[in-house]
C-alpha cells in the first residue's frame, strides 16, 4: 500500500479526533449540550449533518453496487429518497424544531413523544427507546460492514493482528475512531465532523464518475452507453423489467425519512426556526449532487469494468476498486477517507441517538431520577461504547450486505416512527393510546414481514419492501385508536 494512501487516511483520522476535542471544550457541560449541541447548529452544519448521517456507506457502496448489478431501475431508490427528504424538510423540520421546545424542551424523540402525550409518557418513552436501540444496533452494524469491506478490499494481507482478518481489523479501526470523537465531543463533534465528511463525500462522488467516464479507459458517455447496450440493454432503462411492486418498493424508501431519529434530531438542533428553509435548500442541493454521482458511478462503473476486463466479485466494492486503480495514492487515500466519512458520519449519529435514549429514557427515568447533567453525560459516553460493541458483533459476518442491513433498519424506523411523527405534529386528534398502537404495530409489521421472507418473495411474485405494509399499518392504527379513545389532557390544537 503506497505511503500516499496512509498519509491521507491518517490526516483524515487526526482531523476527526481534533474536531472531537474541540467540541468537548465547547459543548459537553450539560445533557442538552452533549446530546443536542445546545440547539445551536448553523443551517449549513445542520443540513450537511442531516445528509451525511443519512447517507452512510450505502451511498458509496450499497447504491452504486445495486446500480452496477441491475442498472438504472435501482435509481428509483434515490428518486424516492430525494422526494422523501424534501417533504421531511418541508413538513417535519419546522414543526419539530418548534414543538420540541414548546413541549418541555425535549432533547430526544422519546422525550418529545412523552411530553406531547403525557398520559402515556412512561410507556411511550420505554417502547420508543427499545425500538431505537434495537434497530440502531442493526443500522450501525451496516456501517461497520462497510468499513470492514473497505479494509478487506483495499488493504488485503497488510494487517495481521492476532489472527484477525482484514475485515475484522476494518471493523475495529472504524469503530475505534468513531468512538474516539463521539465519546469525547458528543453531538457537536458528531455534527461538525458530519459537515466535513459531507463535503468529502460529495467531492468524491463528483470526481469518481467524471474520471470513470472521461479518464483513460473510460471512453466517454457514448462509448459507455454502447458497451452497456451490448451487454444488456435493460441496464440503461428506467422501467424495462421493472414491475409495479418493484417500483413501489424502490420509491417508498422515501417514506422512511419521517421516522429516522438520527436525521430528524438535526431539525431539533437548528439554531432558529427561521433558518430551517436555508438548511433545507443546502441539504437538498447536497443530496441531489451526491445521488447523481452515486447513480453515475454504479452504471458507468460497470461499463468501465466490462471495457477493461475487470472481474468484480462483489458489486458493492466498485468504489473501492476504482479508487485504487484510477488515482494517485494521495487521491486514493482521500477517496478511501470519503468512504470512511460516509460510514462514520452515520455510525456516530446512530450511536449518539441510541446513547441519548438509553441515558434519558432508561437510566434517568428508571434508575437515577435525580441524576445530574454531569452524571448523565458520563453515562451517555458509556452507552455509546456499549451500543458500538453490540453493533460490531452483529457486523462480524463478512458476507453481510450493506444495502440489505440498511433497508431493514430504515424500514423499521420509518414504520415505527414515521406515521407517529407526522400525525403528532399535524393531526390534533392523535393521542397517547394511538401513538403506542402505531409504534408497536409499525415495528411489529416490519419484523414479521422480514421474518416471513415477504420482502424477498410475496404471493409467488417479487417481494414487497417491508416499509410499505409497516407504514400503512401504523398510520391506520394511530388514526383508528386515536379516534375511538379519548385522552382529555392531550386533545390539543396544533396550528403550524
Amino acid at each position: 500500500m503506497a505511503i500516499g494512501v496512509w498519509i491521507s487516511l491518517f490526516a483524515y483520522f487526526a482531523l476527526m479526533i481534533a474536531i472531537g476535542v474541540y467540541a468537548m471544550r465547547r459543548a459537553t457541560s450539560s445533557s442538552e449540550d452533549y446530546m443536542l449541541g445546545g440547539r445551536a447548529l448553523s443551517p449549513k452544519v445542520a443540513a450537511l449533518s442531516a445528509g451525511a448521517s443519512d447517507m452512510s456507506g450505502w451511498l458509496l457502496l450499497g447504491l452504486p453496487g445495486a446500480l452496477f448489478a441491475s442498472g438504472l431501475g435501482s435509481a428509483w431508490i434515490g428518486i424516492g429518497l430525494l422526494v422523501g427528504a424534501f417533504f421531511n424538510w418541508t413538513l417535519v423540520a419546522p414543526r419539530l424544531r418548534e414543538q420540541t421546545v414548546h413541549y418541555g424542551n425535549a432533547i430526544t424523540i422519546p422525550s418529545f413523544l412523552a411530553n406531547r402525550f403525557p398520559t402515556q409518557a412512561l410507556s411511550l418513552r420505554t417502547v420508543s427507546a427499545i425500538v431505537i436501540v434495537i434497530f440502531f444496533a442493526v443500522y450501525t452494524a451496516s456501517g461497520l460492514v462497510a468499513g470492514g469491506k473497505l479494509f478487506e478490499s483495499a488493504f488485503s494481507g497488510i494487517f495481521n493482528f492476532g489472527g484477525l482478518s482484514d475485515y475484522a481489523v476494518g471493523i475495529v479501526i472504524t469503530l475505534g475512531v468513531v468512538l474516539a470523537y463521539t465519546v469525547v465531543g458528543g453531538f457537536l463533534a458528531v455534527s461538525m465532523t458530519d459537515f466535513v465528511q459531507g463535503c468529502i463525500m460529495m467531492l468524491a462522488l463528483v470526481i469518481m464518475p467524471a474520471v470513470v467516464l472521461f479518464g483513460e479507459g473510460g471512453g466517454g458517455f457514448a462509448q459507455a452507453s454502447q458497451t452497456l447496450n451490448e451487454v444488456d440493454p435493460t441496464l440503461l432503462s428506467w422501467t424495462e423489467g421493472l414491475t409495479l411492486i418493484g417500483w413501489l418498493s424502490a420509491v417508498t424508501w422515501g417514506l422512511g425519512y419521517f421516522g429516522q431519529p438520527h436525521i430528524i434530531v438535526r431539525f431539533m438542533a437548528i439554531r432558529t426556526l427561521d433558518e430551517v428553509p436555508t438548511a433545507r435548500n443546502i441539504g437538498m442541493s447536497w443530496m441531489l449532487i451526491s445521488l447523481i454521482g452515486a447513480v453515475s458511478l454504479g452504471v458507468f462503473g460497470r461499463a468501465y469494468a466490462i471495457r477493461n476486463g475487470m472481474n468484480i466479485e462483489d458489486p458493492e466494492t466498485i468504489f473501492i476498486l476504482l479508487s485504487d486503480l484510477l488515482f494517485h495514492p494521495l487521491i486514493t487515500g482521500f477517496l478511501y477517507a470519503a468512504l470512511l466519512a460516509a460510514v462514520m458520519s452515520t455510525i456516530s449519529s446512530q450511536l449518539l441517538v441510541s446513547s441519548s435514549s438509553l441515558t434519558e429514557d432508561f437510566y434517568r427515568l428508571f434508575l437515577r431520577k435525580e441524576a445530574t447533567d454531569k452524571e448523565c453525560v458520563g453515562v451517555g459516553r458509556v452507552c455509546v461504547v456499549l451500543v458500538g460493541l453490540v453493533a460490531a458483533v452483529i457486523a462480524s459476518d463478512p458476507n453481510s450486505q450493506v444495502l440489505a442491513l440498511v433497508s431493514n433498519a430504515w424500514a423499521g424506523f420509518g414504520a415505527a416512527f414515521g406515521p407517529l411523527i407526522i400525525l403528532s405534529l399535524m393531526w390534533p386528534r392523535t393521542n397517547g393510546a394511538g401513538a403506542i398502537a402505531g409504534m408497536v404495530v409499525g415495528a411489529a409489521t416490519v419484523m414479521i414481514w422480514i421474518s416471513l421472507g415477504w420482502n424477498g418473495e410475496f404471493m409467488g411474485g417479487p417481494g414487497v419492501y417491508e416499509i410499505i405494509p409497516g407504514f400503512i399499518a401504523a398510520f391506520i392504527a394511530i388514526m383508528v385508536v386515536s379516534s375511538v379513545t379519548e385522552d382529555a389532557g392531550e386533545y390539543q390544537a396544533i396550528t403550524r
